[in-house]
């Protein structure tokens, strides 16, 4: 995604107002949603035996814990203030850096990265099942697409990967090294494998310069619409794409998120892409890229974090143990769209217990900042 932006003050689309017939469930997505869960619930029950501590089923390892502030832009097109985004606004926010796979691996195993960001203190209607919340969460990765089209094909991923979670380090590392040099490959010929990238064949950059999206799509008020988190401030657009060299280090993103947040405070925009064309911009199926020739992405608000030490005991308490994270979070004018996200209701309420009853603690929205004792 560039870093340059198109002013929010100019109309540039025509988006599709939202329609139930927009979505389309499979007639057997209920049994195969089941199934995905069944599986992620196999996936915390190897990590939680090996090491006696539940972990999340799916970006199981943090690599920064940060908290800021989000400033909703004023006087944005009225196709862009919408839900959250409705009006200027300040909000504080927790941000989770990770990587995907549900079980701690070492960083020399390059995976792809994640980054979640709640919204705290949020007014307004809800979604089914959280009215007694006031978060707002948006669930992104370092890909606008996700791996998978449909709900089959993100079963059989996982299908893949559980057999060998928790397993055979030596052997990740190894696939690792092999799955970056076949990516190397697939990039200069101008490609890339989401195949290859989940297996560790992710390239080995710096996690701080990655632009993240929601890849799957959500309700944005009278519209539908992805969303992306850039990095804009310039200490962090120096590292996109920096290439890092692993000596060894088992924690070297931690180290460092934490290092660079020691010294340096940051900034990041939220933009918005607006669906245009139902027909080029499926709403099902999340393997597909939305065109920014169609739709450029539109900056609504501005993450700005100031120094802080991002990794200390009080804040893994408080973030990494105590929270979830769910694109279901969310006030109605935000629900989650699409097969992808219907799934990752059931499945990612049951992780959350799963961690709650296996660590013997409550893991539960916060309503204010101050909620997250020791943040």
């Amino acid at each position: 995604m560039s870093a340059a932006h198109p002013s929010p003050s100019t109309p540039l689309v025509s988006p599709v107002r939202y329609m139930p017939t927009l979505e389309h469930p499979a007639p057997d997505e209920a049994q195969v949603t089941a199934e995905i869960s069944q599986t992620m619930d196999k996936i915390q029950e190897k990590t939680f035996a090996d090491s006696k501590h539940a972990l999340r089923c799916v970006h199981a390892k943090s690599h920064g814990l940060l908290i800021g502030e989000l400033t909703i832009r004023d006087n944005l097109p009225p196709e862009f203030a919408q839900g959250l985004f409705s009006k200027a606004a300040k909000y504080k926010v927790v941000m989770r850096l990770s990587t995907t796979p549900g079980d701690i691996l070492e960083d020399s195993i390059s995976t792809p990265r994640g980054l979640a960001v709640k919204v705290i203190g949020v007014p307004g209607e809800r979604v089914a099942g959280s009215a007694d919340d006031a978060t707002q969460d948006f669930v992104l990765i370092d890909s606008p697409v996700f791996q998978c089209p449909d709900l089959k094909g993100f079963l059989n991923s996982l299908n893949l990967l559980e057999p060998t979670t928790d397993r055979m380090k030596s052997m990740k590392k190894l696939t690792s090294a092999v799955a970056r040099g076949a990516e190397a490959v697939v990039e200069a010929v101008g490609g890339k494998s989401a195949a290859l990238t989940s297996l560790g064949g992710h390239p080995e950059t710096h996690i701080l310069g990655e632009t993240f999206y929601s890849a799957t799509p959500i309700l944005y008020g009278d519209y539908v619409a992805k969303i992306g988190v850039i990095p804009v401030s310039p200490n962090l657009t120096e590292l996109t794409d920096k290439r890092l060299t692993n000596n060894g280090e088992p924690n070297m993103l931690r180290n460092l998120v934490v290092d660079f947040f020691l010294q340096n405070a940051a900034s990041w925009e939220i933009r918005v892409q607006l669906c245009t064309n139902p027909e080029t911009m499926p709403i099902e199926d999340a393997s597909v890229q939305w065109p920014e020739a169609e739709s450029p992405y539109i900056t609504v608000g501005r993450i700005d974090v100031a120094r802080q030490d991002a990794w200390h005991i009080e804040r893994i308490d408080a973030i990494d143990e105590r929270l979830s994270f769910s694109p279901w979070h969310a006030l109605a004018a935000h629900r989650p769209l699409g097969a992808i996200n219907r799934a990752r209701k059931p499945a990612y309420a049951a992780s959350a217990s799963f961690r709650a009853e296996h660590n013997h603690l409550t893991i539960a929205e916060p309503k204010t900042l101050a909620d997250l004792h020791g943040g």
